[in-house]
């Protein structure tokens, strides 16, 4: 079994402090940026940053769903840690400042791959559709914080 990695790159037109506020916002933005492809999202505990719990089914594609139940910190740098308590599934959101009005941020999930030739597709194929997921959402978000 070998480790996946997905990583999205992408820029959002706000301060790096208004969107690491938003991704650790679990109430309210979360649920409005997020795709199709998450379904049944729920906080079970807490709800804004560290020591929130959060529940969704990913549906990556039409046959591939994950049941994800989230622990969420953040961590001394201000990343926004989702570690998913049913598999090894962990990502982090890194925000970092462009400009004062303009932050990068990169999502990058990792977990622990399937073996054989399922575990060659999944490496080369999951990352690619996890990049189109997190980027749709972080457009959303970046959508919410122009205020459109």
């Amino acid at each position: 079994m070998a480790q996946v990695h997905a990583i999205t790159d992408h820029h959002v037109h706000a301060s790096v402090a208004d969107v690491r506020a938003a991704l650790g916002d679990y109430v309210t933005v979360r649920p409005a940026i997020l795709t199709e492809h998450y379904r049944d999202y729920r906080v079970l505990e807490g709800g804004i940053g560290d020591g929130t719990v959060v529940a969704w089914v990913l549906q990556a594609t039409s046959k591939r769903s994950r049941d994800v139940l989230a622990d969420v910190s953040i961590t001394a740098d201000g990343d926004v840690v989702e570690r998913d308590r049913n598999s090894t599934l962990v990502t982090t959101y890194r925000v970092t400042a462009h400009s004062d009005t303009l932050s990068h941020v990169r999502v990058e999930t990792t977990w622990t791959g399937a073996g054989g030739i399922g575990g060659f597709f999944e490496r080369t194929f999951a990352p690619k559709g996890l990049d189109r997921i997190h980027t749709a959402v972080l457009e959303n978000l970046d959508r919410r914080l122009q205020g459109s």
